[in-house]
């Protein structure tokens, strides 16, 4: 059964930097794009970030492009956000989810979700 584990989130002042981790377990990253979502208190989930399964695509939310970069390493079987110039309107729960070869604008083409990992974006 696939697996995927988020970690990383935490208290951050603004413009601060964090940088979460989703380490996946019984799929590969070859073969699944792997997209980072967040939702605050009260408002939809959102995709934050997305990468293809060749790596060779990516996308952001407009209001993160220039702050936040999605990377991984495939040894380590392992996908990283790494979010720069924090802001309060940042802080949700973000999540790492995988979807077969392509990003997907639709979150219920995911098929295997994390549990989350919380980041509050606080002076």
């Amino acid at each position: 059964q696939p697996q995927l584990v988020e970690s990383g989130g935490g208290l951050v002042q603004p413009g601060g930097f964090l940088t979460l981790s989703c380490t996946v377990s019984g799929l590969s990253l070859d073969e699944y794009a792997i997209g980072w979502f967040r939702q605050a208190p009260g408002k939809e989930r959102e995709v934050v970030s997305c990468m293809s399964a060749t790596g060779a695509s990516t996308n952001y939310l407009n209001s993160v492009k220039d702050r936040f970069t999605i990377s991984r390493d495939i040894g380590k079987n392992t996908v990283y956000l790494r979010m720069g110039s924090l802001k309060p309107e940042d802080t949700a729960v973000y999540y790492c989810a995988a979807t077969l070869v392509i990003c997907e604008s639709d979150l219920s083409e995911y098929e295997h979700w994390g549990r989350g990992t919380q980041v509050t974006v606080s002076s």
